[in-house]
């Protein structure tokens, strides 16, 4: 069996197309379909179906496709692993919550772009349970995710703490107000902040929490501003983001407060050196304390923005 083959196999599968796997491939079609016929005859089993729109795999090409994908990436890691210590190089696929994204990501991503100009990193952004799944599957290399995750095949690195806010509109001081009838906010389902803001309303009473889901810190805080719901956010995203003065910030006891940013990957699979050097970065990266302002009890302190500077 060729690795050579294998990719073809694996372009065809990606594209559902002889045609289309081809062309991404800078290759004649017949070349394509020729390889495919080789490895179907190699394995004693057809690997696609064609259809009118193209193909798709057969049963026997579904479970091969794991294994092909495996294969490909591990010969990709150790040609990094021997050839990339001293000057990372080729594809680095990192996942991270948008909240950490925004905050904790940006001075991390430059220094590492400059650092590394030969490595092509791509960030995907999403909820925990999406960036972990997508771990397990090698669709990333590693992601920054809510933890503790305590997941047998994966290896999970501490890097963050955060403390975590209630958010509501401005004109909310009380929130007995928003307990009658809570609706919240909150990214995508999966989002570990959004199981938090769950218990945290159920254990304050709340009965029939209604969700509205967006894709965006920039949509969650202007929905929050306007009144539609409340939500769950570090302070520090908070502070920093241009809608802060829309939003009134409540404080949690620390028993609830309390996140921490953990980076995970396949334990199965050796770290490639540019992502060594990429949580280098990353954990040198601090943004600093929120500058915020509390008032009230201890039990619901209501957080403002301080004036200082």
């Amino acid at each position: 069996m060729q690795l050579s083959d294998l990719r073809i196999y694996l372009a065809v599968a990606r594209t559902r197309g002889i045609t289309r796997a081809a062309q991404e491939l800078h290759t004649v079609q017949s070349n394509v379909s020729a390889r495919i016929h080789a490895l179907e005859k190699e394995l004693g089993a057809p690997l696609f179906r064609r259809h009118a729109r193209g193909v798709a795999l057969t049963s026997v090409g579904e479970r091969l496709l794991p294994y092909a994908e495996r294969i490909d990436r591990l010969v990709d890691e150790a040609r990094h692993v021997i050839g990339d210590e001293a000057d990372p190089s080729g594809p680095l696929r990192i996942g991270s919550m948008e909240t950490t994204a925004g905050l904790r990501l940006p001075g991390a991503l430059a220094a590492f772009i400059e650092d590394c100009p030969r490595v092509d990193l791509s960030l995907a952004t999403g909820s925990t349970e999406q960036l972990i799944r997508d771990v397990l599957a090698y669709r990333l290399d590693g992601a920054l995710v809510s933890g503790p995750v305590r997941q047998p095949d994966l290896v999970e690195t501490p890097l963050f703490d955060e403390r975590l806010v209630l958010l509501t509109a401005h004109r909310i001081t009380d929130l007995d107000a928003v307990l009658t009838d809570p609706r919240i906010l909150v990214f995508r389902t999966g989002c570990s902040y959004r199981r938090r803001l769950e218990s945290v309303l159920r254990a304050r009473g709340a009965v029939g929490v209604r969700c509205m889901e967006l894709g965006t810190l920039d949509g969650i805080l202007g929905c929050v501003g306007a009144g539609m719901g409340v939500s769950l956010l570090p302070a520090a995203v908070v502070e920093r983001h241009a809608a802060r003065d829309q939003v009134r910030v409540h404080e949690l006891p620390e028993a609830e407060a309390g996140a921490q940013t953990v980076f995970v990957r396949r334990a199965d699979a050796p770290p490639l050196p540019a992502l060594t050097r990429f949580l280098t970065h990353v954990q040198a990266v601090e943004p600093g304390p929120p500058v915020l302002r509390m008032v009230g009890s201890p039990q619901r302190r209501v957080v403002c923005r301080s004036d200082a500077r």
